[in-house]
């Protein structure tokens, strides 16, 4: 801990300064001049120049990778799946809505988001599984829920794990139209990122599982991602869930992919199928032999 003499001499630094003046046109409002002397790294339009692309590379690796090691935090279990299914509530507010308007879009949108609102629930229900699991452990051993940090399917894991008290991984990427964190994500373990790349290079750094829940192009881009690591042995194998056989089934024909010789008939055992948030723990609980 810092004594009040380190304190002081950390806030007359030149490096304090240098954010004291940053923080100051913030608050202000005003935009900062071009300053050849000011110092590099309190220096944004520098740091945003193209050619630091590569330090900007390093620090997004390197925020979040301190930050985990500091909250402890050695293994999580990664939930992927689509941001745009509703809660439940939210599900039969919006039916209600629509049949009360009585326009017929609104309302088969609206009956499709109920439908869709199981995933929603299941997700939760598997994040409330593995905190509850997790929250008896130590803490080298637990394990955290860790999501894109969004809404939807990321929103109900990190939900469910909040739910129980354990706290919660998310994520997030700055995208053109802006998404926040969901409000079930621990403050302190929510991370922003500008680089699709970095953001799924820290997914599966701690991942000790991936589960898949129904999702769009993001969902898919991020399973296929992991399922070619560990098909190729970059990553270590982990156990790959994907909830919702209907789903799955009818989105890709996996066998199409053995018959063709794109995969090998292995390359199937790479993940498993299921349609229980509790079966999906089991698959985990199976793989690493852990008790119940």
């Amino acid at each position: 801990m810092e004594s009040t003499d380190d304190l002081k001499t950390t806030q007359q630094s030149p490096l304090a300064d240098a954010w004291a003046e940053l923080q100051a046109h913030a608050d202000r409002g005003e935009p900062l001049a071009a300053d050849a002397y000011r110092l590099a790294f309190a220096d944004p339009e520098f740091l945003l120049r193209r050619e630091t692309r590569g330090i900007r590379f390093q620090l997004e690796m390197l925020k979040p990778e301190l930050d985990l090691q500091t909250a402890g935090v050695e293994g999580t279990v990664v939930v992927y799946g689509s941001a745009r299914f509703p809660s439940p509530e939210q599900a039969a507010e919006r039916l209600t809505a629509a049949r009360a308007s009585g326009d017929a879009q609104a309302i088969t949108l609206a009956e499709r988001a109920v439908y869709n609102a199981r995933y929603y629930e299941a997700a939760r229900e598997f994040g409330h599984i593995v905190a509850t699991y997790s929250q008896r452990l130590p803490q080298a051993e637990k394990i955290y829920i860790c999501t894109g940090g969004g809404p939807g399917v990321m929103e109900a894991a990190n939900r469910g794990a909040h739910d129980v008290g354990m706290p919660t991984i998310g994520l997030n990427i700055a995208l053109p139209h802006e998404q926040s964190a969901n409000p079930y994500v621990t403050p302190t373990l929510c991370f922003k990122f500008h680089y699709f790349a970095l953001r799924k290079m820290h997914f599966m750094m701690r991942a000790k599982a991936l589960v898949a829940f129904p999702g769009g192009f993001g969902t898919l881009d991020e399973l296929f991602e992991v399922l070619t690591l560990v098909q190729t042995r970059k990553a270590r194998p982990v156990p790959v869930v994907l909830y919702g056989s209907d789903y799955w089934k009818r989105l890709i024909n996996w066998e199409v992919l053995v018959e063709e010789g794109a995969i090998s008939p292995e390359d199937l055992k790479l993940f498993t199928v299921v349609d229980d948030p509790a079966q999906a723990w089991a698959q985990i609980r199976h793989f690493y032999d852990l008790k119940s």
